[in-house]
């Protein structure tokens, strides 16, 4: 019986010891290889003294080190803190002091950059270098992978599944990031969740093209290793790099975020994808519907997933390919072994179409924020009294994460996402959702992204503001997308502000576009203007 983290791809070394488990670089570790490295990680940071539950940063790009040591720490006892390699050295710092790593795993050149802000990471011990060694001032005493494991066995600390796993940290766009507990209960549930409505098996490759410090792409791993599939393990710099390694690894199945999937549908797909492609499926906020029907025509027969979740309870809903003809807005039902609510603010049921807040329950609610209370009570509240499922002779409360997110619910069930409270507009005495407003936008077919949000006014509360760059290959006229925006949004929907920039939008770590840095470039745009 699979229950801890570790044991989804060690399950195999017994029952499939040379079936694919991970590529990378033209390189395959079969899963009875990466079944002995996890071990051999797993006794090396034993051996430098991990105790239960101390954490182990790993700052690396995609590559079989960075698997190895996410599931050796937990088979050792320990917690793994995924980092995002485009962080920079003080964001870096601050996650390990933060959550008082023990041991960070990471290439010499990035222990290099990190050298000048080592030494005030008060709880850190050991530095574990992937190459060479490199010459460091910092305190911390070092070795290398390759050292690791090589002296005599000893006992992992003994873990149950609602012990800590991991912390992953959010991307920070306002403030400080945040480290989300996750424990092995909440990882396994939902890898087996997501394997099981994807319909993953053991023929199935799938392409982790996410950063694997974001839910999403982590989830590529434990869903693909929880059925004994094979995971290719892609960096890439273009979206041609991502469609030429679906080509040339026969993918069945890849998952990513709008931006990614917008910019493939930008370019040429070779017809053997078609072949092979089994599935595609969405996460980390809306797909718009231009970008859906692109998809679908170059790829008829992939069965489309649209999903929908958060960190703290990493999936909560998906939309089933027979259902996106007649609701492609929709972001499905709760996946298995999971709840979703839509609650008004009294905690009492909303009605049909009703808007309110989405709140999740089950195996998949995350243990809170790290050493942070008043966060984690903000997010993480027990159930409403008489909620479903909670009869009122259970005395113990049961912990809900309540997304912040408003959603309503239709007649037959199914979920539609409006806004995040804390990304809703509020112009002219309305509140009106940026990816509405976006969807339209992207309607247009005339913009290849965009971005929407609210800008402090004078005298409308907010104004909106709309960056968008042209499609790849092709230009833009201001007054073209002002005047379609005009005939297709109501007058209080209609940007104030239109930016055309050349290029990708920016991104946040997770590749998500970033409206709070775009944002904040606008700060005092319109007081300025009116003066």
């Amino acid at each position: 019986m699979t229950t801890l983290l570790h044991q989804l791809p060690c399950q195999w070394s017994d029952r499939a010891p040379d079936s694919p488990a991970l590529v990378y670089a033209g390189k395959t570790l079969c899963y009875g290889e990466l079944s002995q490295e996890i071990h051999r990680f797993a006794q090396g940071i034993l051996e430098l003294g991990l105790s239960r539950g101390e954490r182990v940063a790993i700052w690396l790009d995609k590559r079989p080190e960075t698997v190895i040591a996410s599931f050796g720490a937990t088979a050792a006892g320990g917690v793994f803190v995924p980092i995002n390699p485009l962080l920079k050295p003080d964001q870096v710092a601050y996650i390990l002091r933060d959550c008082n790593v023990r041991v960070l795993i990471s290439s010499p050149e990035r222990l290099t950059l990190l050298d000048p802000v080592l030494a005030e990471c008060h709880d850190l011990r050991h530095l574990v270098a992937t190459g060479t060694a490199p010459s460091l001032a910092a305190p911390q005493a070092i070795t290398t992978w390759d050292a690791l494991g090589q002296t005599a066995k000893r006992a992992a600390h003994r873990v149950i599944d609602s012990d800590m796993a991991a912390i992953l940290y959010t991307s920070g766009s306002t403030g400080r990031p945040k480290g989300v507990v996750l424990s092995h209960r909440n990882m396994v549930a939902g890898a087996k969740s997501v394997a099981s409505y994807l319909q993953n098996n053991a023929d199935d490759t799938l392409l982790a093209a996410l950063p694997l410090s974001f839910d999403a792409g982590f989830s590529q791993l434990t869903t693909g290793f929880s059925v004994g599939a094979r995971v290719v393990l892609l960096n890439y710099l273009l979206p041609r790099d991502v469609i030429k390694a679906m080509e040339r690894e026969q993918v069945t199945g890849l998952t990513a975020v709008p931006p990614l999937w917008i910019q493939l549908t930008q370019v040429e797909w070779p017809e053997a994808i078609r072949t092979h492609l089994r599935y595609f499926a969405n996460t980390g906020g809306r797909m718009p519907l231009e970008t859906l029907k692109a998809l679908r025509q170059r790829v008829p027969a992939a069965k489309p997933f649209l999903m929908y979740g958060l960190t703290e309870a990493f999936r909560a809903t998906y939309l089933p390919p027979e259902e996106v003809d007649r609701r492609p807005d929709s972001i499905g039902k709760s996946i298995p072994n999971s709840e979703v609510m839509v609650l008004r603010e009294d905690g009492s049921p909303c009605a049909p179409h009703e808007p309110g807040e989405l709140v999740q329950r089950g195996a998949l609610v995350a243990m809170g924020y790290w050493n942070d209370a008043e966060k984690t009570a903000e997010r993480f509240r027990p159930l409403p009294g008489g909620a479903a499922g909670r009869e009122s002779g259970i005395v113990i409360p049961e912990i809900a994460v309540f997304s912040g997110d408003t959603v309503r619910m239709d007649d037959e069930g199914f979920l539609y996402f409006i806004g995040r409270r804390d990304e809703m507009i509020k112009t002219s005495g309305y509140r009106v959702s940026p990816t509405e407003v976006e969807e339209v936008i992207y309607g247009t077919q005339l913009v290849g992204e965009c971005a929407a949000f609210g800008v402090e006014h004078p005298t409308l509360g907010q104004a909106i503001v709309l960056v968008v760059s042209p499609p790849a290959g092709r230009s833009l006229e201001h007054a073209t997308l002002q005047a379609e925006c005009r005939s297709r949004l109501p007058a209080w929907q209609v940007p104030a502000h239109i930016v055309i920039r050349d290029g990708a939008l920016p991104r946040n770590p997770n590749g998500k576009i970033d409206r709070k840095s775009l944002s904040a470039e606008f700060t005092n745009f319109f007081s300025d203007t009116t003066q």
